[in-house]
């Protein structure tokens, strides 16, 4: 069994979450779809939370994500997508629009990696990988 642990716990909570820059913008490709990609990495690894699988696409991003049952998955995605805006925002203060520093748009998508396979998930995100490969060749 494929699973991790806290002190008294073993579990194998993973969820597919799927965010979009605001107004669905394409915006994410060449150095800031690098730096997108990073920031997500770090983050996910102060709260030390699990990146199985992800992908950032040109307006969206993919994250297959292994979560502890003692954090919830609204928190974690907030931490994320808020905490990213903020550092995109210092690094690339010209992608924003006006005063406000909202980069990502309000909403997500969240499904729990158990109605279907966590292969079926990573094959998934691999191909969006493949199609966001394609339109940054086009660029």
């Amino acid at each position: 069994m494929d699973s991790s642990s806290l002190s008294h716990t073993r579990y194998k909570c993973q969820y597919h979450i799927v965010f979009i820059p605001k107004y669905r913008k394409r915006i994410m490709y060449g150095r800031l779809k690098a730096d997108v990609r990073e920031i997500i990495k770090k983050l996910c690894d102060y709260r030390n939370i699990e990146i199985v699988e992800g992908a950032v696409c040109a307006d969206h991003v993919h994250l297959c994500l292994s979560i502890p049952p003692s954090e919830k998955v609204s928190d974690v995605v907030g931490y994320i997508k808020g905490k990213s805006a903020l550092m995109i925002h210092d690094k690339y203060p010209e992608s924003v629009n006006g005063w406000s520093k909202a980069f990502w748009a309000r909403g997500y998508y969240v499904a729990t990696v158990g109605n279907i396979t966590e292969d079926a998930v990573k094959e998934y995100i691999q191909q969006q990988k493949e199609e966001s490969k394609r339109e940054d060749t086009r660029r």
